[in-house]
């Protein structure tokens, strides 16, 4: 098994947590509609299981293109990065972290696959991203869904508790932190 370095490590638990913001955050407005535990494990595993299924459709797509491409691809994932995370940032700051209409079905069904596509769409720009560097594939996958699904059950189990506060703030951040890895792509 081929080593890590801590910061590489770092940055990919790092863009975990960034992912899992949007999320939690989502996650809390859904969790005020009073969700069982037995509701809370499916919707948080599901969106772990989407938060490594979309990386790997992005990763798959970034190394063909850096294959394609070379180093303008690069640039073109470091932009989506940053205009994701600006774009995280503007949603929260005009207070748009309402949970999707689709999701306040209990989330079963077709509403928990929208609902888990809908907070991991996200994870597929950053696969991308990460698909043109050397991430190591196995472990960032599989960092970026256990984080996912721990951040969406926290999200759910407190939304009763912290609401649009810890919403909105987790949106910022998240968004932030995606911007700074889009400029150090970038660098």
């Amino acid at each position: 098994m081929a080593e890590i370095k801590l910061s590489e490590f770092i940055t990919i638990f790092t863009t975990a947590v960034a992912l899992g913001s949007d999320a939690m955050s989502i996650g809390i407005g859904l969790g005020m509609q009073r969700l069982t535990k037995r509701d809370i494990f499916r919707v948080s595993s599901t969106v772990g299981l989407f938060h490594v299924i979309m990386p790997l459709i992005g990763m798959g797509i970034g190394l063909y293109l850096y294959r394609l491409m070379g180093d303008v691809a690069k640039v073109i994932g470091s932009i989506l990065l940053i205009g994701f995370g600006a774009h995280m940032i503007w949603d929260a700051w005009k207070g748009n972290d309402e949970p999707p209409k689709f999701a306040m079905n209990r989330s079963v069904g077709i509403g928990l696959f929208l609902f888990a596509l809908s907070v991991s769409i996200d994870a597929m720009s950053v696969g991308f991203s990460f698909g043109l560097s050397d991430a190591k594939l196995g472990l960032t996958v599989l960092i970026f869904g256990v984080v996912g699904a721990i951040m969406t059950a926290i999200g759910l189990s407190i939304g009763n508790v912290m609401g649009r506060v810890l919403g909105d703030s987790m949106t910022i951040i998240g968004g932030g932190i995606l911007i700074f890895f889009g400029i150090q792509f970038l660098l």
